[in-house]
């Protein structure tokens, strides 16, 4: 007997594009707003810290050592049994080219009324794409299961581990020319609620039951970005 047509075949499928959409939109977004704090110049998050620092020194783009530094902390996920999903894989490309992307169509910001803006605007939109990526449950992105995957390994908190990484890659960062500063600390403290509530907005309801049930797999009290 077919079953086209059936009302739960295309709840399912129906299921799957959103979470699909999510997914993809939530990547884009976030590389855009790390475009945006690129542009603002008044700090970056811990890690495009790092990736600006790098390309000040090899001449390549934030967002091509991006792909670079995600696909090697990828690749550290293996002696950590890490397992990753769609979305761990999507991540490493799709969100530098975003930022890539939105850089090449940004144009220079040079007076404060602009910075600061374009500063809060990346912040609050980080979030937003944080909550769409996550709602969608394809995994996490390579650093952050880096430090679930140093979490289960160590017995340590995610809270030290994710503290010592991002200090570490902000140090690095910072001493190879990447930029620190009001940004850098208005990020740290604001994303964590910021995610919080754009999870709430865009969970997924399961396709069997209708919960809302967002991170499955996921450790507790654990905000995962790209």
């Amino acid at each position: 007997m077919s079953t086209q047509g059936h009302p739960t075949k295309r709840l399912t499928h129906g299921h799957l594009i959103r979470r699909l959409s999510q997914l993809y939109v939530g990547l884009a977004l976030y590389g855009a707003s790390s475009a945006l704090l690129v542009e603002a110049g008044l700090g970056l998050e811990p890690w495009n810290v790092l990736h600006q620092g790098l390309a000040e020194r090899t001449g390549l783009t934030i967002g091509v050592v991006s792909i670079i530094v995600g696909a090697a902390v990828l690749l550290l996920w293996i002696p950590l049994r890490q397992r990753p999903g769609l979305g761990t894989v999507s991540n490493v490309f799709v969100v530098g080219l975003a930022m890539d992307g939105t850089l090449a169509l940004l144009p220079e910001a040079h007076t404060l009324t602009v910075r600061i803006p374009l500063l809060l605007a990346g912040i609050v939109l980080n979030g937003l794409a944080t909550g769409l990526y996550i709602a969608a449950r394809f995994g996490p992105g390579p650093r952050d299961g880096l430090m679930t995957g140093l979490h289960q390994r160590t017995g340590r908190s995610i809270r030290l581990m994710r503290t010592a990484v991002e200090v570490a890659v902000v140090v690095t960062g910072f001493a190879l020319g990447g930029t620190v500063g009001a940004g850098t600390v208005l990020y740290a403290v604001s994303i964590g609620p910021l995610a919080q509530l754009f999870l709430r907005v865009f969970a997924v309801p399961s396709a069997s039951d209708g919960s809302t049930v967002v991170a499955t797999g996921q450790p507790r009290g654990a905000i995962l970005r790209p």
